[in-house]
């Protein structure tokens, strides 16, 4: 599950990526294959820690376990 951190809440990924111009045409972000098409990895600790992403738009992504 993907959600979108915010300073002091998560929020859904449709609710911000609906009217980003990279966003797939569900209005989420292009997510293929374990990684996100419209951003980058964020560099983290080597521990085994939520995957972080920066989309394009400045928004840090995580990848949150099911």
């Amino acid at each position: 599950m993907l959600v979108i951190l915010m300073k002091d809440q998560l929020l859904q990924p449709a609710t911000v990526c609906r009217s980003c111009p990279m966003a797939n045409q569900s209005g989420l972000p292009r997510w293929q294959q374990g990684r996100l098409r419209c951003g980058h990895p964020v560099v983290q600790a080597p521990e085994p820690a939520t995957a972080q992403y920066e989309c394009t738009m400045g928004f840090r992504i995580a990848e949150l376990p099911e």
